[in-house]
Parts: structure tokens; C-alpha cells; sequence
């Protein structure tokens, strides 16, 4: 048995259950991992209340956690048994003690790493990696967007864009918010999203940017259409106040020919050496010490539901870690 929390139907943080749940027989291709350490991402949420859909009910939420490999199907070769390991993408599973995972989507860690850095990284640095370098290419010079610039991946983006090069416009919710972004490599903070393409025409020189990264959804969508240059990319990667909905794609064109994309860390990390690279880029930048992976929150696991509550409510800043042990 492995306790974890699990839902039995969508809704708010109180139905998040802490339980005992079998745990199965690993296949040729799985490997158990006892988790130490467990991240805290707004996906977890979207699969909470029914934004996105489990495969069945009740289920084990969260995507992303690092340990300690207990014992491994007969056909895994990538990791054995007492490897420490971290994931950020693959099934369900991750809010509980022990997990079943299939072995192709672990990663080793480096010494270098602590698990408590490691279990909330994966996920949100990963996706960082793949808007920075493959949804479009960042070039040196270039003055970019980025929605939630306080959180856990607008944080890590921040550095990681200051470290290629970039100009960042940080747009974050509270004055406080405002500071960390800026220690983090913002080079320019808006509290809030009123005005933003005054704003950002401004802080141009009327150029405005290339492209936009909003991880925010429906509350901050059209504004950022209108911060873009002509032929620009605007980047939706998450629905924090709520999906987008349909588009009116004539807008793109009235705005300038511009590009949309709605892409997904599932998708780029899909194939193994994908992931490989993904993963490698991630703990190269932060060994090296351009990106500090900041964990501001922790929770008990058990008490998942206060840390879903604290997420909701933006009261979290950086990254939150949820122990499994605590």
C-alpha cells in the first residue's frame, strides 16, 4: 500500500483524500519510486475540478516528483534500483508516497540537485526550456513578455531569458510580486494587466515585442495580442483565470498577421531523447547558476488541499513543494 491523495470526483481543494491505495506489480517497463519531494503546478488543478479529465475515477493527481527508485521491471535498463531520480510529464500519479511510473519517463538527477529543488523543477523548468528554445527560438536583444513573472515557471523563465540574452516585460499581480520578478532578471515589471499595451508600447518605443508567453488564459488574452510587433507569436500555454475559448482568427490578421500556438510540455518531452534533452539543458542552467530554483511553500502532503487553495488564490510565489514524508 502507498498512502496518497486521490479524487473521487471533480471540484474544489475538498476533494483532495488522503488514503491508503494499492500500489500494483511493476511491468517489464515500470520502476516504483518513493517520493521525497513533489511538485505543485496549476495542472494539478485543471485535473481537479474537471478542466482537464482523468482517465477514470477516483485518481491520484500531480505530474511531477523526485526520489528514490524502489525496484524496476525486468526490461529497464535507463535506471536501477537506489537511483535518484526526478520526472515532470507522464501519467497521473505523483501525490503519494511511492508511485508506479513507467521508467522511460525518469530522468537521473545529478548530486548537485536536493530533491526538495529537484521535485518542483521538472515540470515548470522543462516547459521553460521548450518555450525558450523550440516553440521559438529566443535571440539575444530581443524584449519579450512574460504573464505571471512571480510564479514558479515565470520565475525560471525569467532568469533563463536574462541568461540567453533577452529583455524581459515581467507582468505580475502585486507590488511585492513586482520585487521578485525583477530580482530574478525582469528587467521591466507591470503590476497587473490594465494598460499593457500602453504600456508596453512605451517601454518599446512603440516596437512592441515579438512575442508574448501567458500562462493566465482568458483575463489577459486580448491584451496580449495587442502587445505584439507585426507577425508576432502570441505563446498560450495556460488557463490560470481560465480557458480562452474559441478565436476569432481574423483577429490575428487584423492585428498584425500575427501566430498563435497552444502548446503543451507533454508534447515536446514525448520521445525519450526529447526528454533527455530537455531535462539536461534544465540541470546544466541550474548547476551553473543562472537559474535558482526558488521554493517559497511547503506542505505536507496530506495537506494538499491548503497548498491548492494557496495556489488559487496567488498567494504562492517561486515553486511549492509538497513532502511526502512530513
Amino acid at each position: 500500500m502507498t498512502k496518497a491523495i486521490r479524487i473521487h470526483e471533480y471540484g474544489g481543494p475538498d476533494v483532495l483524500r488522503w488514503e491508503d491505495v494499492p500500489m500494483p506489480e511493476p511491468g517489464p517497463d515500470d520502476a516504483i519510486v518513493r517520493n521525497e519531494a513533489v511538485g505543485l503546478n496549476f495542472v494539478d488543478v485543471y485535473f481537479r475540478t474537471g478542466l482537464y479529465k482523468v482517465s477514470a475515477l477516483p485518481s491520484v493527481l500531480g505530474q511531477e516528483g523526485a526520489g528514490v527508485v524502489i525496484t524496476t521491471g525486468n526490461r529497464v535498463t535507463n535506471v536501477r534500483p537506489g537511483d535518484r531520480v526526478a520526472y515532470g510529464t507522464g501519467p497521473l500519479g505523483a501525490y503519494s508516497t511511492a508511485r508506479l511510473i513507467p521508467a522511460d519517463r525518469l530522468v537521473k538527477l545529478p548530486d548537485g540537485i536536493e530533491f526538495t529543488a529537484a521535485g518542483t523543477m521538472m515540470l515548470q523548468g522543462m516547459t521553460a526550456y521548450y518555450l525558450l528554445h523550440r516553440t521559438r527560438q529566443l535571440k539575444a536583444g530581443e524584449t519579450i513578455l512574460i504573464h505571471a513573472a512571480a510564479g514558479g515557471t515565470g520565475l525560471i523563465l525569467c532568469q533563463w531569458a536574462n541568461h540567453l540574452g533577452a529583455h524581459v516585460i515581467g507582468v505580475v499581480s502585486t507590488p511585492a510580486k513586482a520585487e521578485l520578478a525583477r530580482a530574478h532578471g525582469a528587467a521591466h515589471v507591470l503590476v497587473g494587466a490594465q494598460n499593457l499595451a500602453a504600456e508596453v508600447k512605451r517601454i518599446t518605443g512603440g516596437a512592441m515585442v515579438p512575442v508574448v508567453y501567458d500562462s493566465v488564459g482568458r483575463d489577459t488574452f486580448l491584451q496580449s495580442l495587442d502587445c505584439l510587433a507585426p507577425l508576432g507569436l502570441m505563446v498560450s500555454f495556460g488557463s490560470a483565470s481560465g480557458p480562452v475559448g474559441s478565436v476569432d482568427l481574423g483577429l490575428l490578421a487584423a492585428k498584425g498577421s500575427l501566430f498563435l500556438t497552444r502548446p503543451s510540455l507533454a508534447t515536446y518531452v514525448a520521445h525519450r531523447p526529447e526528454l533527455e534533452q530537455a531535462s539536461a539543458a534544465l540541470f546544466d542552467v541550474v548547476l551553473s547558476g543562472a537559474v535558482k530554483i526558488d521554493v517559497n511553500q511547503s506542505f505536507p502532503l496530506r495537506e494538499a488541499a491548503a497548498a491548492h487553495r494557496a495556489l488559487e488564490a496567488r498567494q504562492t510565489t517561486g515553486s511549492t513543494v509538497l513532502l511526502p514524508g512530513a
